[in-house]
Formats: C-alpha cells, sequence, structure tokens
C-alpha cells in the first residue's frame, strides 16, 4: 500500500472524495487513469484550487488538496483562512517537500513555517507523520474528520519497527519508559534521527524518553504535561522556525495550565536552512542524531 493506492480505496470506500491537485501529481500520478472525474487538477493555481474545494466541500463533497507546501500554505493562505477557515469546511490540505525535505531547494521554497501559519486558523487541524507508514495510518481518520486539516506529507520509509501500531488524533506516540531524566518531544520524519539520539543518550547513561507528537493540532496535552513534570528536561525537536511550531505550542501548553519546567528548543533561529541534499542538510544544521545527542548533553550541563 502507498499513497496513491490509499487514495484510490478511500475514493471507492467513499463517493463523496475528490482528489484535487495544483500540478503537483508526484504522489498521485496515475490515479487520474483510476478515479477519473475523481481527480481535478486546476494547474498551477494555488489560490483557484482552496476556492474550488471550499466550494465542493459545502456542496457535501470531501476534498484532498495537494501542492507544495511552501505555495499551499503561504501563497493561498488567505484563501484556506477566508474560505476553508471561516466555513470550517473539512477540506484537507495536502503539503508536499515540508520543513527539511524540501532539501535542495532555496528560501522561497522552504516550508518552515507551516505548521506556525497553518494551526493560526480557528478550525485547522495539523498532521506531521513521522513516516510513510504513519500517514498512511493516520489518514483514513485525518481525512473521515469533519474538520480542515493541514499534512506534512511524508512518504519516507518507516522511523521505527511499529507491531501495535495505532494512530489515534489528538494522542502522541511514546518510546520509553514511563518516566526519564530526559524526554525528547519530535514531529515529523526527524523522529527517525531523535531515535538515534535516544540510543546514544542512553548508551552514555542518561534516561532518555521520545514523544512523537504527530498531530501538533489537535495537540496531546496531557503527554506534554507529564512530561515536562516528569523529565530533568524537556527538548523540543523541528525542521521549523522556532517561533510558532512545537516550541511555542509547549509553552503556551505550560502558561495555560500553570506548569514550569526546564525546557529547551532545537528550531530554526532566524534563518533559512542552506540548501544541500538532506544529509548535508541535516549535518550542516545539526539535526544528525550524533549532533542531536551533544545538543541535549550541553542541555544538561547548562
Amino acid at each position: 500500500m502507498n499513497y496513491e493506492n490509499l487514495m484510490e480505496q478511500l475514493i471507492a470506500e467513499d463517493d463523496r472524495i475528490i482528489v484535487m491537485t495544483a500540478e503537483n501529481r508526484a504522489a498521485i500520478r496515475g490515479l487520474p487513469a483510476k478515479v477519473g472525474k475523481k481527480f481535478i487538477d486546476t494547474g498551477i493555481t494555488e489560490q483557484t484550487m482552496v476556492g474550488m474545494a471550499t466550494g465542493l466541500a459545502i456542496r457535501g463533497r470531501k476534498p484532498i488538496i495537494h501542492a507544495l507546501a511552501c505555495f499551499l500554505t503561504m501563497r493561498a493562505y488567505e484563501f484556506i483562512r477566508t474560505d476553508v477557515g471561516i466555513s470550517g469546511s473539512p477540506v484537507k490540505l495536502v503539503g508536499g517537500v515540508a520543513g527539511f525535505l524540501s532539501d535542495a531547494n532555496g528560501p522561497t521554497h522552504q516550508a518552515i513555517e507551516d505548521v506556525a501559519i497553518m494551526r493560526g486558523i480557528p478550525p485547522m487541524g495539523v498532521f506531521c507523520p513521522s513516516d510513510e507508514q504513519e500517514m498512511l495510518k493516520g489518514l483514513p481518520s485525518v481525512i473521515a474528520s469533519e474538520q480542515p486539516f493541514y499534512i506534512r506529507y511524508n512518504n519516507l520509509p518507516a522511523a521505527v519497527e511499529r507491531p501495535n501500531h495505532t494512530f489515534e488524533i489528538g494522542k502522541a506516540e511514546v518510546f520509553g519508559a514511563k518516566t526519564a531524566s530526559v524526554t525528547l518531544l519530535t514531529y515529523g520524519f526527524l523522529l527517525t534521527h531523535v531515535l538515534k539520539a535516544q540510543q546514544i543518550l542512553e548508551a552514555n547513561g542518561i534516561a532518555t524518553r521520545v514523544v512523537n507528537m504527530r498531530t501538533l493540532k489537535p495537540i496531546d496535552t496531557e503527554e506534554i504535561l507529564h512530561s515536562v513534570k516528569t523529565s530533568d528536561l524537556v527538548v523540543t525537536i523541528e525542521d521549523h522556525f522556532l517561533v510558532g511550531g512545537l516550541y511555542s505550542i509547549v509553552a503556551e501548553t505550560l502558561l495555560t495550565n500553570g506548569v514550569t519546567g526546564k525546557v529547551k528548543p532545537i528550531a530554526l533561529e532566524n534563518k533559512w536552512f542552506k540548501p544541500a541534499l538532506l544529509k548535508y542538510v541535516l549535518e550542516h544544521e545539526g539535526y544528525t542524531g550524533e549532533q542531536l545527542a551533544t545538543r541535549v548533553t550541553n542541555f544538561l550541563h547548562q
């Protein structure tokens, strides 16, 4: 099963589903021949696509729309906010090559503020799967939801073996003991590298748990509060600007609930990342498992 197969299956199960794209067919190239009029390509017109999708949703359809994440969330922002947001229509927005996954692209094509932008729209949910396995596992629930959702598309190999993989909107996935000296909060494809950092920290005698937040809105408030209350250090790790992403979400959650603790961020602070192949982006920005382990250890000693 891959993403295109899942779209075909969902359309077969629910006649209301319409798949749309703004000339971004990489993940669904073979779908038009399989689903016919259930597939619409508007061309490079993200705003038009969002407006059409909202109209279809208001008429009872369930549109799933696709574009590069940077153009979907920024170029079409007003249309998403005004058409989808105000109407609360259950349009699902799938953004390709978000965060570091736009690796070789420069700042104009880097979606590293997308979470902040999308979560600011009142009814909008945000789903950032760690790999293709989790994306396919979570999408049926997300698409069935009556609220609009922004999804960071991710077709990378599984970050970890999950013999009993479950998914629930608003519930995090935990790796490690119930309590630990250090808790690492992350989302998206970085889970692979954060789990590597966990292994290194554990080998060095630092009890570490990892929490895959996966839906950043609704967020797993209970897990955030538990992590901060039971750990000496909590570190948020994300391929996103510092402002508005997971670190901001954690800060808001703690303040709202009157909880304090030692929380440190690993995020892009006041800069875009240097374009390169993904391997080199991670190395240059300090996000390999080894580098993350070192940065976390340094936080412990501060």
